[in-house]
């Protein structure tokens, strides 16, 4: 090893290499429990000089940003029977107790209370109900706030609109969203950045049911827009649209959303890749230019006006599809009129690079990959020092 760089990274790869999800194998009938040999039991690195401050601080950071990402891998692994918006909400406040964030969760009552339609309307369906959850980290030095919103459908049917048989089976991976935005609040905190970081997680399990919305129904949002939904599988845009109103409200300096959001985007760049979409073309660089430094493909995307067009509706103020080309960017058009004016804003479609169906590459597991963590937890961190473009 060269410098303390060099240490973070072997470090973090080593931990996010070794990683494994065996908590279902075995003869155990505790869901949490670990079975089997663990792939790791120790990494020695070797160089630097005795008690160097920047190799520790490099190895601290690695620790809690692999840790944290494992996290949200887990939890994307995690099957949809013992995972749902209630019990991914304990999850949440547990750790957020646990690492001194402040939490808030919002259930059926508190989100019809306060006319979170969106949220409500996909939850609708399922005998689990839905959650808004926001978690607070704060630092006394903070000189600016950023928002995280991430999707956190724990499983996606369709809905009334069903998907269609081999396209159920990986959907427990549709909060990876959700996932990452959790894993970087509270990697934020275990680092103790100079920012202040605040996420959202719109949770709400996706089903078909005699009290499931219905293609044709029209939902009044939380931000007080109507939106008509033509396709009930396009659920995840009606979520973030309410947490993106929500988060509008604290007048964040930028606000990051996360989600498995189109498949459109896995036609256009890929299983490996998620796209960036921006209403600042200059944010949207630089997004793009921390997902590039931490090893995360991604790739900008732009927000075409003239497929705005498509989700007119006859009947609400917006419809929640649009022309079937260029589907990944007209659900970030969507999720752009559910953004506060004035606020800086980037779109991260994870659809493709979330959930890897192959086998293992690099330090990626089969499975639950934590997309999108370790550039949330850059641009915090580039935020805090003045550094973000």
């Amino acid at each position: 090893m060269t410098d303390a760089a060099d240490a973070g990274a072997i470090g973090e790869g080593a931990l996010l290499g070794a990683y494994s999800f065996d908590a279902y194998k075995g003869n155990s009938t505790d869901p949490k429990a670990k079975n089997g040999k663990a792939p790791l039991a120790e990494v020695a690195l070797l160089g630097g000089k005795p008690r160097d401050k920047a190799y520790k601080a490099a190895i601290e950071r690695a620790v809690a940003v692999a840790e944290e990402l494992n996290r949200a891998r887990d939890l994307v692994n995690t099957p949809p029977n013992d995972l749902n918006p209630e019990s991914f909400a304990a999850i949440a406040q547990a750790a957020a107790k646990e690492h001194g964030i402040k939490v808030q969760v919002l259930d059926e009552k508190a989100l019809t209370k306060g006319g979170y339609g969106g949220i409500l309307g996909v939850g609708a369906g399922s005998a689990a109900g839905p959650r808004l959850v926001k978690l607070s980290y704060t630092s006394s030095k903070a000189k600016k706030r950023l928002a995280f919103v991430g999707k956190g459908i724990t499983y996606d049917s369709g809905g009334i609109s069903l998907k269609p048989a081999g396209h159920n089976e990986t959907m427990k991976c549709d909060m990876s969203g959700a996932a990452s935005v959790f894993a970087a609040v509270v990697a934020a905190a275990r680092l103790g950045l100079e920012v202040n970081v605040t996420g959202w997680l719109a949770l709400a399990e996706n089903m078909p049911s005699g009290s499931a919305t219905r293609p044709g129904d029209v939902l009044r949002m939380y931000s007080g827009k109507t939106v008509e939904v033509l396709n009930t599988d396009a659920e995840g845009r009606l979520v973030l649209a309410d947490a993106l109103w929500a988060a509008s409200q604290e007048k964040p300096d930028a606000i990051v959303d996360v989600a498995t959001l189109t498949g459109a985007m896995m036609l256009a760049l890929g299983s490996r890749t998620f796209g960036i979409m921006g209403n600042d073309d200059a944010f949207r660089a630089a997004v793009c230019e921390a997902a590039e430094e931490v090893g995360e493909p991604a790739w900008p995307m732009p927000l075409p006006e003239h497929l705005r067009k498509g989700m007119d509706s006859a009947t609400a103020d917006i419809a929640n599809m649009g022309e079937r080309m260029g589907g990944g960017l007209v659900a970030g058009l969507f999720l752009r009129e559910f953004v506060g004016e004035g606020i800086t804003w980037a779109h991260l479609d994870i659809a493709g690079p979330a959930f890897n169906e192959g086998g293992p590459f690099g330090y990626t597991p089969k499975g639950g990959t934590g997309s999108a963590v370790r550039t949330l937890v850059r641009l915090a961190e580039l935020t805090a020092s003045g550094d973000l473009g």
